[in-house]
């Protein structure tokens, strides 16, 4: 299959917190109409064009790509790491069924595919640094589908010619958007909260220690993977580490504090901590720097300085 973006490009779960600024981006680079943005949720005030879609509804899917001739799709609906361990069933069934209702109508319509994995594909024995080939020993359901969902795109590659490529984002950090149920939020939260109240707890330990990545260098990681000729793309093709920055929690708010003094930090760990445990504490990306020219842009105080400006 071609690399080339075609005519029109789809995005699911546009709403996202992902999903808003890929959009933004994509349009500034391919023009407005050339991307169809689409979720569950209703458009509000969305820039359009905007189309109602559940991945679960393989006909409405088919009816837009052959309707708009789609040729690239950016699979973003998806259930996070801590809303999808209370609604494991629903976890799977958009995880999992989405992936695999856009896996097939692109196999049908010829589409190109971007659905994003996670760090949380690895388990407790990747730590403290989850290679590339690291054992994938998730301990989440949402872990664990994301998992099955790099098995199936590679599978839907090797058999089917599907051009379907992923990376394993790390916890993602935007002041645009609000979090939407991962475990990682805090490390957006945070801002937000001292910004309105001048204090913040933490629901994780202080010493915990995860990978995070600004929404920018993620948006841009994901282009530069998706303009990459297929033939430069190896078996990680549809999981690919990127790694962003990695803090633990007191270094993040030492970093506020020191920018910020007078505001509160407090720690008390709720359920999320056991999921953080599970993860690995930072990412070696050889292969993603070898094969498509990535490089992170960002450290602690850099991060910590746009997202104070932009809660400001």
């Amino acid at each position: 299959m071609a690399d080339s973006p075609g005519d029109r490009i789809l995005v699911t779960g546009a709403l996202g917190q992902i999903g808003s600024d890929l959009v933004s981006r994509l349009r500034e680079v391919y023009g407005q109409n050339s991307v169809i943005a689409t979720d569950v949720q209703d458009q509000g005030d969305f820039p359009a064009p905007f189309l109602h879609l559940d991945v679960l509804d393989r006909d409405s899917l088919r009816q837009i790509i052959s309707h708009y001739s789609i040729r690239t799709i950016y699979n973003l609906a998806a259930i996070l790491s801590a809303h999808g361990e209370k609604d494991p069933d629903l976890c799977e069934r958009v995880n999992l069924g989405g992936l695999q209702n856009v896996l097939d109508a692109s196999r049908e319509y010829g589409c190109r595919v971007f659905s994003p994995s996670s760090i949380a594909v690895f388990g407790p024995d990747s730590r403290p640094i989850a290679r590339q080939a690291s054992s994938l020993n998730p301990t989440t359901i949402y872990g664990v589908t994301k998992k099955k969902g790099e098995e199936m795109m590679l599978r839907y590659w090797e058999n089917y010619g599907v051009n379907a490529r992923g990376i394993r984002y790390p916890g993602l950090l935007s002041w645009k958007t609000v979090p939407t149920g991962g475990t990682t939020d805090y490390a957006v939260e945070v801002f937000n909260e001292i910004q309105a109240k001048g204090e913040y707890t933490f629901y994780v330990r202080e010493d915990t220690r995860l990978p995070m990545m600004m929404m920018e260098d993620a948006i841009r990681a994901t282009l530069m993977l998706m303009e990459a000729p297929s033939q430069g793309l190896s078996q990680w093709r549809a999981g690919y580490n990127v790694r962003g920055l990695t803090f633990s929690a007191i270094e993040l708010a030492t970093m506020i504090v020191a920018k910020k003094p007078g505001v509160e930090m407090r720690y008390v760990p709720d359920d999320r901590q056991k999921i953080a445990d599970s993860w690995p504490e930072d990412l070696d990306d050889s292969p993603a720097k070898q094969e498509w020219g990535w490089r992170s842009t960002y450290d602690l105080e850099k991060m910590v300085d746009v997202m104070l400006a932009g809660f400001a």
